[in-house]
């Protein structure tokens, strides 16, 4: 086989596809939709990022107004680096865990598929437990009189382990969380399995009232039994009148 028969071969090839090949009508909704979702995550990403720098904006306003300028230097109280801790990690409970929450909406409704009512029950428990938690590790850490006797460097060390633990809390709870997810959905979509009858009795395995096999009845049950003669009796016909 020579090169132009190749050639030809290959063009015929393109031209019945290129015949057989028809526009997908609804080829221009889908592309519009992908570039308008696509404008919605960059304006959530905007406001994320605006969120964000309006966030570490009111720290150092609530720093800047609440500390001491001395001889060129800033300094702040120990109650202020404790209260500027404390405002982050409620805003990281608070907003770190919705923002995680929403990347696993798909995952977990691929888990709970067989039993949507279930997980999303499930779902809004496990959002108490950690809510729950975060508050509890807050309040155990929090302090109320200066321990760093003036020493600045080591109660930033402190609150600084503060913020990571937080994080690690989390960063654990929700790998469990998708760990354990597959495994509670498996569990959920078993038992339903289990509760649904294999086997239904047919209309003509249903148990007959005959007499050798009468069903069990309870304290005064009426029993109609209606049978067929087999040799009806004559009817008397009236005499005629004279």
């Amino acid at each position: 086989m020579t090169e132009s028969d190749v050639e030809q071969r290959l063009i015929d090839a393109f031209s019945a596809a290129r015949q057989s090949a028809g526009s997908n009508p609804d080829l221009f909704a889908r592309v519009q939709r992908s570039v308008q979702e696509d404008q919605e995550r960059r304006r959530w990403r905007w406001h994320v990022t605006g969120w964000c720098a309006g966030f570490l904006g009111g720290l150092g306003a609530v720093a800047a107004t609440l500390g001491d300028f001395n001889e060129g230097s800033f300094t702040m109280q120990w109650w202020l680096i404790e209260l500027l801790t404390d405002i982050v990690l409620v805003a990281i409970a608070i907003l770190l865990g919705p923002f995680i929450k929403r990347f696993g909406r798909a995952y977990a409704a691929d888990v709970f598929h067989a039993n949507p009512r279930t997980g999303k029950s499930y779902l809004i428990l496990t959002d108490v437990a950690y809510y729950l938690i975060f508050s509890a590790f807050i309040l155990f850490t929090v302090s109320f009189k200066d321990n760093w006797a003036g020493d600045r460097a080591d109660q930033f060390k402190v609150e600084v382990a503060r913020v990571g633990g937080i994080l690690l809390i989390m960063g654990i709870l929700h790998a469990a969380n998708v760990v354990a997810l597959p495994v509670i959905g498996q569990m959920l979509s078993a038992n339903s399995r289990n509760l649904t009858p294999a086997w239904k009795p047919s209309p003509a395995a249903a148990p007959t009232s005959s007499p050798g096999n009468a069903p069990q009845l309870g304290p005064g049950t009426w029993i109609l039994r209606i049978e067929s003669a087999e040799q009806s009796p004559a009817i008397p016909t009236p005499p005629a009148e004279t």
